[in-house]
């Protein structure tokens, strides 16, 4: 099999000549059904529930100590006299969710920038609805806690986890309006800003002033590069991890290093599509002018940098890197730390009445207080004239998207990690976030059936693309 160039007869081979044909058909065929899987949006949801369900078995069967032990187990450097260890739990969520935080971050910059919150108009309805779906949990949480060991926890309920709520609009299939799928990501989004202020400010420990200013040097570093204009993507890894080790030594959690780094990544594009098509004729042209015997290797190299340049260049690095790190963050941190944080012994006599209290607010915050914060907040700046319904959603859409809002799981996790140290209450906190979140899914999924119909509004958005990129008046 060969490609046939199009300048010419003769063929261009199919495949490197140190494969082996055998193993290239299959790697392949074993590749076409993994580029489909990661084409589908709502995937990432499926690994996690995967993860989750996997978890959640292994932490209650025959294998739990396994499963524990493996979490716990002791990781780290020694240097001399410098040693660094910490569980492989703690690397999961301490180290690998930087890079989810750091997506995150370069997320809402992007949507500050050129999407759903560049505009006011646009942004006063998901922003007042994640404020009313932050704050509505968090008050029934605490009205329920009761003592004060376990009012600690009324961030939990706060956060929406984006791949399960966009993974059960999907399943809605056509009764979703793409706008109603812009709108939960610009909520979503909001609300992890939301819930990295909250994570600064209210689960960081006492803050020491020589780890901010070696967490200063890092981020300075970073600006400085932008200034002297290094496009190395790699080179950045150095200051950035600077900057981490300087906020975890100043007792703030060391993800929102991540969430910094991510916010200070440029979003607008050196040479553009523009500029990456002229720059990549020009040296086409620049080779057709050379016959083919005269081309030498060494000039070959050069215009393939140059044409290396313009690809890079063609996006912005804050847009590269999310279509680079994306993949990564959804299809293998996410489910590892659902994996390390979603297996949870349920043995419901053995809780405490302390634990109970913790299990049903947090149950109650995500299942009750985010669809009333969502509606309620947003039915004001609908009635006050501050923003309006995108065409082709009614007021049956916010309830279904008040509902899927309900869907904490990852950054509800995390933030009970943060909130709870003893162990009892850590184990209510997760299973009401597990037992919330799959009540909010089948809740979302019932409601979306019965509320919404396949109909299509003239002058509505057909897809996200177009949604995103209009604006209401």
């Amino acid at each position: 099999m060969s490609i046939k160039n199009s300048s010419g007869p003769s063929p261009l081979p199919s495949s490197p000549p140190e494969a082996w044909e055998p193993l290239l058909r299959f790697t392949r065929l074993a590749g076409r059904p993994l580029e489909r899987f990661l084409r589908i949006e709502a995937a990432s949801g499926i690994l996690l529930l995967v993860a989750a369900a996997v978890a959640l078995v292994w932490a209650n069967s025959r294998w739990a100590e396994s499963y524990f032990h493996l979490w716990h187990t002791p990781l780290g450097i020694r240097l001399g006299g410098f040693t660094f260890e910490r569980t492989l739990e703690w690397f999961v969520n301490d180290g690998l969710m930087v890079i989810f935080f750091f997506v995150v971050g370069m997320e809402i910059r992007r949507e500050m920038h050129h999407g759903e919150l560049s505009e006011w108009r646009r942004a006063a309805l998901p922003a007042a609805a994640a404020l009313g779906g932050m704050l509505a949990p968090a008050g029934l949480y605490l009205a329920l806690a009761g003592a004060s060991a376990t009012r600690s926890g009324w961030g939990v309920p706060m956060a929406t986890d984006i791949a399960f709520a966009v993974g059960i609009l999907t399943l809605l299939g056509k009764r979703v309006p793409a706008a109603l799928r812009v709108l939960l990501l610009a909520l979503a989004v909001i609300d992890d800003l939301g819930a990295i202020v909250v994570i600064a400010l209210f689960y960081s420990s006492g803050i020491s002033i020589s780890g901010l200013l070696v967490a200063a040097a890092g981020f300075g570093g970073v600006l400085l590069m932008q200034r002297f204009g290094v496009r190395a993507k790699l080179a950045y890894v150095a200051p950035a991890v600077v900057a981490w080790a300087g906020i975890h030594a100043a007792g703030i959690h060391p993800t929102i290093a991540g969430v910094l780094v991510g916010l200070m990544t440029p979003v607008r594009a050196w040479l553009g599509p523009d500029g990456f098509i002229a720059g990549v004729r020009g040296e086409l042209e620049h080779l057709g002018k050379t016959p083919p015997e005269e081309l030498s290797s060494h000039a070959l190299a050069g215009s393939l940098r140059h044409v290396d340049v313009a690809r890079r260049e063609a996006m912005s690095p804050a847009e590269s890197l999310i279509a680079t790190l994306h993949p990564w963050v959804a299809f293998g941190i996410m489910p590892v730390f659902a994996l390390a944080n979603a297996g949870v012994r349920v043995t419901g006599g053995s809780l405490d009445p302390a634990s109970w209290r913790v299990l049903a607010a947090v149950a109650v915050g995500l299942l009750v207080g985010k669809p009333i914060g969502v509606l309620l907040a947003s039915s004001v700046v609908l009635r006050l004239r501050l923003a309006t319904l995108p065409l082709g959603m009614r007021r049956r859409h916010l309830v279904v998207l008040g509902v899927v809002a309900g869907v904490g799981f990852t950054m509800a996790l995390f933030i009970a990690q943060l909130a709870f140290s003893d162990a009892s209450l850590l184990a209510a906190a997760k299973l009401g976030v597990l037992a919330a979140s799959g009540g909010a899914a089948i809740i979302g999924l019932v409601l979306g059936r019965l509320l919404l119909a396949p109909v299509k509004t003239a002058g509505s958005a057909q897809t996200a693309d177009e949604a995103e990129s209009s604006t209401v008046a």
